[in-house]
């Protein structure tokens, strides 16, 4: 076996290594950039504009990651099932369901902490990496989209956002389908927005039911760059965005709009 390329040790501030050279299959961990540096928000800005996201465990250090290929999920090919598209618009119908952003961003984000998965030991999701997206949504640059049933918060997601690119980040679920309806939201809002793809980070059986496939690192770096530089979307949910999800049989009437911030 070969011996693998070092791998890179940051110290706070430092600039990134080229995406490209994440370690590749051939190396004991593919995708793995670099480790070390910190979570503030400009190093957290400058990862995910050269296409870098970080995720480590409790007691590693901080690990930066470039995989390749990427799983991508492009609005346009989103696949909205038969049987979530009948609960999608009798819930909205009988005005069950509302979907908002950025109203309860810590909840979400503590949620899709603490929310045990299949085969899960413990999360990546630890207490820093909690305060790093708390302080990028403070700066305007992570958000939620979240699914309340009844008035009650059950489900959602939260993602990050530079221009009109769009990097999913985790998503929790206390009711059925509930983070998948947050996920529909979330499609129909890019696709009113031009938004041409939401990262997906890493191939799992879920995203690619929805929709999702590998593309190789450097189709997605490429439009990545080409996105970050085009105007932010306002990040207001507009119930006319459902009719995004299913233009040939628009909602009538539409349910009210719910402000993302409560009054």
């Amino acid at each position: 076996m070969s011996t693998p390329r070092p791998l890179p040790w940051l110290d706070p501030g430092d600039p990134f290594p080229p995406a490209e050279r994440a370690w590749g299959r051939r190396d004991p961990i593919p995708g793995l950039l670099a480790a070390g540096g910190a979570l503030d928000t400009p190093t957290l800005l400058q990862a995910y504009r050269h296409g870098v996201f970080p995720w480590y465990g409790e007691g590693q250090p901080i690990l930066w990651w470039s995989p390749d290929p990427r799983m991508v999920l492009r609005p346009s090919r989103f696949h909205l099932s038969h049987s979530l598209r009948k609960a999608l618009r009798a819930a909205l119908r009988q005005g069950r369901l509302q979907i908002r952003m950025d109203s309860a961003f810590d909840a979400v984000i503590d949620a899709c902490a603490h929310t045990p998965r299949p085969g899960q030991d413990g999360t990546w999701i630890v207490p820093e990496m909690q305060a790093a997206y708390r302080g990028l949504h403070r700066a305007g640059h992570a958000h939620s989209v979240e699914t309340w049933w009844d008035g009650q918060l059950v489900g959602g997601l939260y993602l990050v956002n530079i221009g009109r690119a769009v990097f999913g980040e985790s998503m929790f679920s206390h009711r059925p389908d509930a983070s998948k309806m947050a996920l529909a939201a979330l499609v129909a809002a890019c696709r009113a927005w031009g938004v041409p793809l939401i990262d997906c980070q890493q191939n799992t059986r879920h995203l690619a039911s929805l929709g999702a496939a590998e593309e190789s690192r450097d189709r997605f770096l490429h439009e990545v760059r080409q996105a970050i530089d085009a105007p932010t979307p306002a990040w207001r949910w507009d119930c006319l965005y459902w009719n995004c999800l299913w233009p040939d049989a628009p909602l009538d009437p539409l349910p009210p709009t719910i402000p993302s911030t409560p009054p």
